[in-house]
Formats: structure tokens, sequence, C-alpha cells
């Protein structure tokens, strides 16, 4: 018997137009408009806006929570269920949702609160690296203060965070094919939020986390679990931790998974898994053309 995983992208996946084609869809309705109430602005207004707004932090991730959690209803809508669950920073409040361990409104009120305090962080820089000595980049973020390895995302593209000039110190140090510095506020997933991660405690206490339909590989401790107390506590520290999401990757076929469906705008994380678990049957549902007829 195949067993699925269902996956979802963060921040970076999103894209004007996104969602659009959902609109038309009573699901879709039922959920805009929730969504409204909660953020006071209107996701398709924001999605479709030639501004680019949807790539503002603040509206970037309740924008993809929304569409992408949409989608999981459409899914669910047509008798389908994953064995296991898992998203990519922000996505991992999909992952959350399309477990059952909380309801919409609920994770959509984490979302938006998140956001907002990601989008005030200041002071600290995010680049992308392509193509590097991996023992030589952990070795030179070892030896210098205020940098972190942010996103692991594949052997051979991570994500470092920190303050300017310890982010610029590794790089310096460091040869890779490419370096991109990303397009966001602040280190995000570094210990420069713990801030905002104390601040976000707040809101976070105040949401029931029921234990999981099935398992959830979490950002921070990529072991399976459906314990929804285990889950709140990784999720306290996904803000401040690293996103693990190499390891993610390669425990899928050691867990038994065989085919793997990345619901979201794009194709990033499949993108990644296919260069590690080759042998991976790879999905994408990231508009409602594509979901099972």
């Amino acid at each position: 018997m195949t067993k699925t995983a269902w996956i979802f992208p963060g921040q970076g996946s999103q894209k004007i137009g996104m969602g659009l084609d959902l609109s038309d869809l009573p699901i879709a309705q039922e959920k805009f408009a929730q969504a409204q109430q909660i953020l006071g602005w209107s996701v398709p207004e924001i999605c479709q806006s030639q501004e680019d707004k949807v790539s503002h932090t603040l509206y970037t991730q309740p924008s993809l929570y929304v569409v992408e959690s949409i989608l999981v209803d459409l899914m669910r809508d047509r008798a389908l269920q994953p064995d296991l669950v898992a998203g990519h920073s922000l996505g991992e409040y999909v992952a959350l949702y399309a477990a059952g361990v909380f309801d919409f409104a609920s994770g959509l009120q984490l979302v938006k609160r998140r956001a907002e305090l990601m989008d005030g962080a200041a002071g600290g820089k995010m680049v992308a690296l392509i193509g590097f000595d991996r023992d030589r980049l952990e070795a030179e973020i070892q030896q210098t203060p205020d940098v972190v390895l942010a996103n692991d995302n594949s052997p051979a593209q991570v994500v470092i965070s920190g303050t300017p000039a310890a982010v610029e110190a590794v790089l310096d140090r460091v040869k890779t094919k490419r370096a991109v510095p990303l397009n966001v506020s602040g280190a995000f997933h570094s210990p420069m939020m713990a801030a905002a991660a104390t601040e976000f405690q707040e809101v976070l206490a105040s949401v029931v986390f029921t234990d999981a339909e099935v398992p959830v590989l979490s950002n921070v401790e990529p072991e399976p679990t459906r314990d929804g107390t285990k889950l709140k506590e990784r999720l306290q520290g996904q803000m401040t931790g690293s996103v693990r999401w190499r390891e993610i990757s390669l425990q899928l076929p050691q867990l038994g998974i065989s085919r793997v469906v990345e619901i979201g705008p794009g194709q990033v994380l499949t993108g990644l898994i296919k260069r590690m678990c080759p042998d991976l049957v790879l999905e994408n549902v990231s508009s409602a053309a594509d979901l099972p007829v």
C-alpha cells in the first residue's frame, strides 16, 4: 500500500495571483470570508495586487496559510488523506491544520500574530547559499558569533541568518557558487528572534493543540509525533530554531513514504526532495487545476 506525505511550502513560494482560481468554489469562498474577518483585509485582493503586496511578510504568511488550507480542504473533499505531514517554516502551520491539531481560525490567528512579529523584526540579514563546502561553512558559523544556519534545505542549499556583520564575515570566508540575499526584514530562525518568540508565546498558549490525526515532522525536531503538547513545544521553538528540511526529506523514505504531494504554490520543496530522494514519487497541487478528479 502506498504511503503518502503532504508537504507545505513557506515564505518565498508566494506569487501574484495565487489562489485566485479557487475563488468560485464554495469551500474557498467560505474560508476567504472567514479570513477577512480575522485579518481585516482580503486575501484575494492582496494576492492579485500588481504591487506585489503578497511578498510583504505581513501579508505573505497569512495568504499562504489561507490558500494552502483551502487546497487541503479540497483534497479532503475528494476523500484524500495523508499518512504523514510536514511544512517548511510557515508551511508547518498548514501541516498542523491538515493533521487536525487545530482548526482553520485558530491557525490563522497564530499566523497573523507570527507575521506581525516577524514583519516588525529589524536589524538582521538572511542569505541563501548554493554550492559550498558544508564542513567549512559549519566550522565558520561555529567560530562566528551572531550567525546561525537558519534553513538547512538540502546538501547543496542552505540559508544563514544573523547580524549583517556576522553574515558578511562568514560569506567572506566561505566560497560559494551563489549567495543570494533574501528580501526579509529580520534574521528569521535565529536567536535574534527571541523577543518576538517570547511575545508569540502569549497567543500560542491560548490555542488548544489536540493530538494529530497523522504523524507530523516538525522543523526543529524532524521525528514523527502525534502528541499535541509536543507539537506545540516544537512550534514555539521554530521562530528561533533552524528549519531542518534536509533531515525531514531524508526521513520520508525511512518512514515508508513512497509518494509526496507538495500542496501550495510552486515546486520548491519537491525540487529539493527530488535531488535527495530520487526514488520518491513527487506531485504538486498548486491550484484548482491540479486537484485530482
